[in-house]
């Protein structure tokens, strides 16, 4: 099952590394899987090294199984050259999307290749027990199904729709998933599987998939989710930017002029409490047409339901007045909108742009794209994947990995 990790690999690009960490396995790693170097000696043009502690590094990252040497098959005489690459069989992660209404969990390996994914429908307020046993149960039933052992996971991301304390990938106060304070996903996962979990905001991990996979020439990016709630994610210089503790980006509980809604916060006027999809289908249903989520309002939407048509547009303007304020501040380069009310990407769309290029700066918007998602339902999983992968192949994990046998 190919996957669009492939195509513009698994990882960020490589950091630049301090006078401690040049040359180290760590670093070497990355120069491979970043393109940069193919051969013993590129790593050895590169760093400086020596050719025999060139050696030494590489043959410990191929004992650990993180690199593969082969020969070319053709050479124009002499000594056939050696490539080096990412092995990527016997490295596996795990990226968990949980959404209000869902859960979804794809198996990849270091190299981006989808192996198995499920999707099913779940209630995000059954609780931290009833719902991580499920992705659990998933994963484990994943694994066998690409027939790979548990032995092979290296790492787990998770992606929640809820504020994450990024130091301890915890959810703090999560308004629409009640028992889920400072319950420990991390833990949960390190106890069953092993190994280690990564925990981050959905809409980072939508941020980081969609900017990745889609975009990767574009450095600066806005991920909006408009779906049950409202949440934002955004890319700064290519990376993921959370903010001092990993709030960043929570535009749903921002007020929307002086409209008095009560929010599942506890304040009035909330983006999230206006324009969510929970708030339209409560609308909906309050005027006579039963609406109980996002989804079943982007459903009446295509149905060709007028009230439906005229809330979603509506709800876009809602998300352009907020949004003109941080494209004016931010000045990205590109404005995704996912979750479920993209699936009705032209009325809610039409919404945005009207009222983001009516507020904000010309110079702001002169080459803005406002694009839908692409990545769309998978894209929470994938960035989960994304964030499990990184984390594998960071220079320091690798070094210490690799280290404690040179």
């Amino acid at each position: 099952m190919s996957s669009p990790l492939t195509p513009h690999g698994p990882t960020a690009p490589a950091p630049v590394p301090t006078a401690a960490s040049l040359g180290s396995p760590g670093h070497i790693l990355a120069l491979v899987t970043g393109g940069a170097a193919e051969t013993r000696a590129d790593v050895a043009r590169l760093t400086g090294l020596a050719r025999s502690t060139v050696s030494q590094r590489v043959e410990a990252l191929i004992a650990h199984g993180f690199l593969d040497e082969r020969a070319e098959k053709e050479s124009a005489g002499g000594r056939l050259p050696r490539r080096l690459s990412l092995r990527t069989r016997d490295h596996l992660v795990a990226g968990v999307g949980l959404g209000a209404t869902h859960c979804r969990v794809s198996l990849l390996d270091i190299g981006g290749e989808e192996l198995a994914t499920r999707e099913d429908p779940l209630l995000i307020t059954e609780g931290p027990d009833a719902v991580l046993d499920h992705a659990a149960r998933t994963l484990a039933e994943l694994l066998k199904e690409a027939g790979r052992p548990a032995s092979s996971l290296r790492a787990i991301g998770v992606g929640a729709p809820g504020p994450v304390e990024a130091r301890t990938g915890r959810l703090v106060d999560p308004p629409i998933m009640p028992g889920w304070h400072q319950y420990p996903i991390p833990r949960f996962f390190a106890d069953r599987f092993g190994v280690n979990a990564l925990v981050d905001n959905d809409v980072n991990m939508m941020a980081m998939a969609e900017q990745r996979l889609v975009f990767p020439h574009i450095g600066h990016l806005l991920f909006v989710k408009v779906g049950t709630g409202i949440g934002c994610g955004l890319i700064a210089d290519g990376r993921l930017h959370r903010g001092a503790q990993g709030s960043a980006g929570d535009i749903g509980h921002i007020r929307v002029g002086v409209d008095t809604t009560p929010c599942r916060c506890g304040n009035i006027g909330c983006l999230e409490a206006v324009a969510g999809g929970a708030a339209l289908a409560r609308r909906l249903t309050g005027s006579g047409t039963p609406a109980t989520s996002g989804s079943d309002v982007a459903a009446l939407v295509r149905s060709g339901n007028h009230e439906a048509v005229r809330m979603v547009r509506e709800a876009g303007r809602c998300v352009g007045d907020v949004l003109s304020g941080l494209i004016n501040f931010f000045n990205p380069e590109a404005v995704v909108l996912g979750g479920a009310l993209s699936a009705v990407r032209d009325q809610l769309i039409a919404g945005v742009r009207e009222a983001v290029y009516e507020r904000s700066h010309p110079l702001a918007t002169q080459h803005l794209l406002i694009e839908p998602s692409r990545t769309r339902g998978s894209a929470a999983a994938l960035g989960a994947a994304l964030l499990a992968t990184d984390h594998v192949l960071s220079p320091a994990r690798v070094d210490m990995v690799v280290g404690r046998a040179m």
